[in-house]
């Protein structure tokens, strides 16, 4: 008896793990879309794969924080800099900002982006619905499948990188 549930145990687990390995394989050729259309500075296809109001909503929260971290008071700078921070956030959702990320993922202008299966390897699922795409080891571009399509919805990498750009 004790065999029976070990064995169940262990194909619930690996059932698991199939389907957060297919999520992630499944993410990696919307990223690998992504990746091209930012590298080529395709704005269509930068806008099909990012979820416009997500990420401009998660990049005004850091914004907002990292003023905050710097001494300003959060409330103020809310009130006082959120048109500002608004038009900040408009100006760094574009390809050629995200450019300067990718670049240091290793996707420069001349280069070649791998095929899905070298993409997916380093993508890592967050939670049921949201992958990250990694640079140097950290979650960076954050996805979320909406309508069939995986979307960036978050940029958790080094902000300030985007910030010179943008």
């Amino acid at each position: 008896m004790k065999a029976r549930a070990a064995a169940g145990l262990a194909l619930a687990a690996a059932l698991l793990a199939a389907c957060a390995t297919v999520e992630r394989y499944d993410a990696s050729a919307d990223i690998r879309a992504f990746l091209i259309a930012v590298r080529d500075g395709d704005q269509a296809g930068f806008d099909a794969h990012v979820d416009r109001p997500a990420l401009k909503r998660n990049l005004r929260g850091r914004l907002l924080a990292a003023g905050a971290d710097r001494g300003e008071g959060a409330a103020a700078l809310a009130l006082l800099a959120g048109p500002l921070v608004d038009v900040a956030v408009d100006a760094l959702v574009q390809p050629q900002v995200f450019r300067a990320a990718a670049q240091r993922a290793g996707y420069g202008p001349q280069t070649r982006v791998p095929g899905t299966l070298a993409i997916g390897q380093g993508v890592r699922r967050l939670d049921s619905g949201r992958v990250c795409a990694q640079i140097d080891g950290r979650c960076a571009f954050v996805f979320r499948r909406e309508a069939g399509v995986w979307r960036l919805v978050d940029y958790a990498g080094d902000l300030e990188l985007l910030r010179r750009l943008g």
